[in-house]
């Protein structure tokens, strides 16, 4: 097998990452969703005009899992202000990893996990955070077995419904303390 790149996303690959992004997350989610709810979040969550901005923040970041010339898997990572909830200076916030289903049980969410792990050391966070769907219990695994621990919730809407995500955190051995 050829080996997977883990690649920054520039402005000038949006259709691929608006294409990777609406697939992996309807993949994820469609069984657990109505079509219409799917529909919805798939056209403003992945819209050219919303993925411009995000790809525009400097305080966001994408990056591509690539297979040759194939896109497999995709990581969005945010600092600062960008991040979706907790906006602590000194925390990395990892907002999606993705992984086309034909991929899954073949360490691309892994590859992808450890760069965000490397970014996060780079910017010297403190800890790093996410938000998990309560029913994706795949994802819950494999943070679990990468150290991460609950400690929150808050909702997500997800076109008309309103869905518990499970706020994980893992402190990075830093001088500071993190606090929970």
């Amino acid at each position: 097998m050829e080996t997977i790149e883990i690649q920054k996303v520039t402005i000038e690959e949006i259709d691929q990452l608006q294409q990777i992004g609406r697939q992996t997350f309807a993949e994820t989610f469609s069984a657990g969703n109505t079509e219409e709810n799917l529909k919805k979040y798939l056209a403003e969550g992945f819209s050219t005009e919303k993925l411009t901005q995000e790809l525009s923040n400097p305080n966001s970041e994408f990056y591509f899992a690539r297979l040759g010339q194939q896109m497999i898997g995709y990581l969005k990572l945010n600092v600062g202000e960008a991040q979706t909830e907790i906006k602590d200076d000194k925390a990395l916030e990892i907002e999606r990893i993705y992984v086309l289903q034909e991929f899954h049980g073949k360490k691309v969410g892994q590859l992808l996990y450890e760069k965000a792990m490397q970014i996060a050391k780079q910017r010297n966070a403190d800890y790093v955070w996410l938000g998990v769907w309560e029913e994706n219990q795949r994802a819950i695994n494999f943070y679990q077995k990468n150290g991460f621990i609950a400690f929150d919730k808050h909702i997500f809407k997800l076109g008309n419904d309103e869905q518990t995500d499970i706020l994980m955190k893992l402190p990075l051995e830093t001088n500071s303390e993190t606090k929970f």
